[in-house]
């Protein structure tokens, strides 16, 4: 796991060894075991990387690293089956290798297929590949976006990195804010990809490559990879149990390889207990599990993870998050890089540091849901698609709660019910967005000053949602949802979260669930197994656990890794919140109005309506402006 780097003038110009280092310094955090450049003969390519070793530890695996005296690679990832892969290379006489290193095979698998390399690599990834004798660029993202690729092009020059951090250090960029990029935050808590928060800056798309043809400057975006939910399997509820466990015991065995210190993050719920269960068998010595929980009960689920480490004893370690973690807001803004405010990061941030105090690699259960449907908003929105039969009576409850007052909302239940009812006359797609990004059109219909709808005024952030249902290329509708979470959410949203903050503090994360072959098994289950009735989420997942988990395990219901952000916004942070958002400076960005977000406030301290999320966004928003812009 590492931190990659480049600079290639397509035109004039020439990359210094000073480029280099201030790129390769700014994400320093992300390999600190080792730092290498590479600036071709004549300065128009420079290539960087930043070390965290975890295969083969000797200085072979130093990069940038040359393959057949042709190419030059900066890889950031962990390629999975590499020892399958280089056994069958070898049997070919041109295929030899210095090290025992991942790297070294890509490049021999990319002189072999070319851009068809990507078909043989299981695992996660980014990477950059400059071919001297071709004089190319190849740079390719692995298939679910566990690993970031930014980069900005124009007709001179291209910088990229594994964080835009580094290419902020090059005055080839011109900083500038992209506005429609941060009204797309604003709905949801993230910049969707490609779209960054800076103006031209982007980000590669999981399962994208991206070829640079430095004779000619042509370049070519192609995707080579798509979940595929057409076709189903027609097996038995136990064919379907045995082939979920052994598949996913042979990922997690897989992602056991390292010659570092393993552990893994446990939360207690069903996706993190069963890699930990299945840990346990492959492990001669216990497990090293860690967990993070809250003072306030209600976000608390240390209990759960007490249960799993008993039951595997494993050696266990907890931390407790409290509100005076808000002390690290700053750090949070400058290490996310982009507007983001999944409030998550938080505690995410401190179970990465308190788990790099033992190992230097960590499993997370990431992708469990997004595979079997685990989020509350998959039930609700299949109750709402059976309530589609009573078109005609939807928007006879739509209408009359759009005329309610959402201070006079007097319950958090109340406010749910509230949301669900407004978003019955929707279209299915956009209102399953409404229901990922708690949209509330009473709010959102007023909260930006005419300059800035004026600015974004052709812009409906749900329809890039929309696009992925029908990108889905699949009828059913659990399936579109299951297709547009992976599309958008966990790339954008959860993988960024967990990258940014493990590599904060070169903390190698692994994420069995979204070994791809996995999912493409996962994808060829019908949706009736996934969800029973409304309520049983998981359901063909939960019934193969049932004799590697605990009962408590199985049966709870489930909850977020959320953090007690709505207590916190009524109380300590009441008045930073003011003194932040109705501040001079907040208003002067001409995004705003003030009278709502004055109302927004006072909902939110005063009522039992939680608009935390809301307010939370346009918190980090104004922080982000004042780290990168003032």
């Amino acid at each position: 796991m590492c931190g990659i780097t480049g600079k290639i003038y397509l035109n004039t110009g020439t990359v210094s060894a000073g480029d280099m280092e201030k790129m390769n310094l700014a994400i320093a955090h992300r390999g600190p075991d080792d730092s290498g450049t590479y600036i071709s003969p004549n300065q128009k390519i420079g290539l960087g990387h930043q070390r965290l070793s975890i295969i083969d530890l000797s200085h072979f695996g130093h990069q940038p690293m040359n393959y057949m005296n042709r190419y030059w690679i900066v890889f950031n990832g962990e390629i999975y089956n590499f020892q399958a892969l280089k056994k069958n290379l070898q049997k070919e006489k041109i295929y030899t290798f210095k090290s025992d290193t991942d790297t070294e095979v890509i490049m021999a698998l990319y002189h072999k297929y070319g851009t068809d390399c990507l078909q043989h690599l299981r695992g996660m990834f980014s990477f950059a590949i400059y071919d001297d004798k071709e004089k190319t660029l190849f740079c390719a993202r692995d298939r679910v976006g566990k690993k970031p690729f930014k980069y900005y092009l124009d007709d001179k020059i291209f910088i990229f990195a594994s964080e835009l951090k580094a290419i902020l250090t090059q005055t080839d960029y011109k900083k500038e804010p992209d506005y429609v990029a941060i009204r797309h935050y604003l709905t949801f808590q993230y910049c969707p990809a490609p779209f960054t928060g800076f103006k031209n800056i982007k980000k590669l798309e999981p399962a994208h490559y991206l070829l640079i043809d430095l004779k000619t400057n042509q370049t070519k975006l192609e995707r080579y990879w798509k979940l595929d939910y057409s076709e189903k399997l027609d097996l038995s509820i136990g064919g379907w149990k045995e082939k979920i466990i052994n598949k996913l015991e042979e990922s997690v065995k897989l992602r056991m390889i390292a010659d570092v210190p393993l552990g893994a993050f446990l939360s207690g719920g069903i996706d993190s207990s069963a890699i930990i269960g299945m840990m346990s068998k492959f492990s001669p010595t216990p497990i090293k599990t860690f967990s993070i929980g809250f003072s306030e009960k209600k976000y608390d689920e240390l209990e759960y993870a007490k249960i799993v480490a008993h039951k595997f004893k494993t050696d266990h370690t907890e931390f407790i998050v409290k509100p005076e973690a808000m002390e690290i807001l700053p750090e949070l803004v400058r290490l996310y890089e982009e507007p983001f405010a999944d409030s998550s990061a938080i505690p995410t941030y401190y179970l990465s540091k308190l788990t790099r105090e033992h190992v230097t690699v960590a499993m997370s259960g990431d992708g469990g849901d997004e595979n079997f449907a685990g989020y509350f908003r998959h039930t609700i929105q299949k109750l709402s698609l059976q309530l589609d039969y009573l078109r005609f009576f939807n928007k006879l409850p739509a209408n009359i709660i759009a005329r309610i007052p959402l201070e006079n909302i007097k319950s958090e239940l109340l406010s749910k019910i509230f949301l669900f009812l407004s978003y019955l006359p929707l279209a299915y797609r956009k209102r399953y967005a409404s229901y990922m990004y708690r949209q509330n059109n009473h709010i959102e219909n007023n909260l930006f000053t005419e300059n800035f709808q004026k600015i974004t005024s052709r812009e409906n952030s749900l329809d890039l949602i929309v696009d992925k249902f029908n990108e889905s290329a699949t009828e059913n509708k659990l399936d579109q949802t299951l297709y547009a979470d992976f599309a958008t959410y966990l790339p954008d949203d959860l993988m960024t979260k967990v990258d940014l903050a493990s590599m904060s503090v070169a903390l190698e994360t692994r994420s069995p669930f979204l070994d791809h072959e996995f999912i493409e098994l996962t994808a060829k289950i019908p949706s009736n197994l996934k969800i029973k009735n409304f309520n049983q989420t998981k359901w063909i997942l939960k019934e193969a656990l049932k004799d590697l988990l605990p009962d408590q395990i199985i049966n709870r219901s489930k909850k977020g890794f959320e953090t007690p952000l709505n207590i916190w916004l009524k109380n300590q942070m009441k008045d930073y919140s003011n003194d932040l958002l109705l501040s001079e400076r907040t208003r002067n960005r001409n995004i705003f109005n003030e009278a709502t977000v004055k109302k927004l406030l006072h909902i939110q301290q005063n009522t039992s309506v939680d608009l935390s999320h809301k307010i939370w966004s346009m918190i980090i928003l104004e922080n982000w402006f004042r780290k990168y812009f003032d």
